[in-house]
């Protein structure tokens, strides 16, 4: 860019050496724009960079200027001062798009930032306090678990003590039945063998 905008500054120079001033044939002769700037967009990993470029329309309006003398430095001056203005356009279309990319990039290192130490440890927290949780609720359902087990087991254990305790007196009652009947035939029996040694019994003749 300095290069050309050198170029063009020694060509002006050389015209105003030889032809001296000629602004006012030159604002007398332009009529209308011969050099435009054209934009559009253009899209770069989904961001919009708006782009220039340059139109340059056909034919001249300084044909006749420096006819007299300088024509050809006037020419060559106006064609490097072209290039220069194309440089320019160039230029300001990449430090256009590098202004907008710098912005984004910012824009995405802060969000990069805000993703990476606030909202990914506020997630790991999050998931840290949930696995507590859980890990909570599975040793308090384990234990439930355990006391409903140990309840079980002593409610079987009562009722198979019950149980025991039910036959056992059972048992006891069985046994003393059978005593109390064993006893009442033994005195009925002692009863009739009596009655029976007094019928039997015979007394002799005593003599005197």
């Amino acid at each position: 860019m300095g290069k050309v905008m050198q170029n063009a500054s020694f060509s002006l120079a050389e015209v105003a050496y030889i032809t001296g001033d000629i602004s006012y044939q030159v604002r007398e002769s332009a009529k209308h724009a011969t050099f435009k700037v054209s934009a559009k967009q253009e899209n770069v990993s989904g961001v919009l960079l708006p782009a220039f470029e340059p139109d340059m329309q056909a034919g001249s309006q300084f044909e006749l200027t420096g006819l007299g003398r300088g024509g050809q430095q006037i020419q060559k001056a106006r064609a490097v001062y072209i290039k220069a203005v194309e440089t320019l356009v160039e230029l300001a279309s990449l430090q256009t798009a590098f202004v907008i990319l710098d912005e984004v990039i910012k824009l995405t290192n802060r969000r990069v930032n805000a993703i990476e130490y606030v909202i990914i440890p506020r997630i790991e927290n999050t998931i840290s306090y949930i696995n507590s949780e859980l890990d909570e609720q599975d040793r308090e359902e384990f234990y439930r678990l355990k006391k409903i087990q140990g309840k079980k087991k002593d409610r079987a254990a009562a009722a198979a003590a019950a149980a025991q305790d039910k036959l056992d007196e059972m048992a006891r009652l069985s046994i003393q039945d059978g005593n109390l009947h064993g006893e009442m035939g033994v005195g009925e029996g002692q009863a009739d063998g009596a009655r029976n040694i007094l019928a039997e019994q015979v007394d002799e003749d005593i003599i005197f």
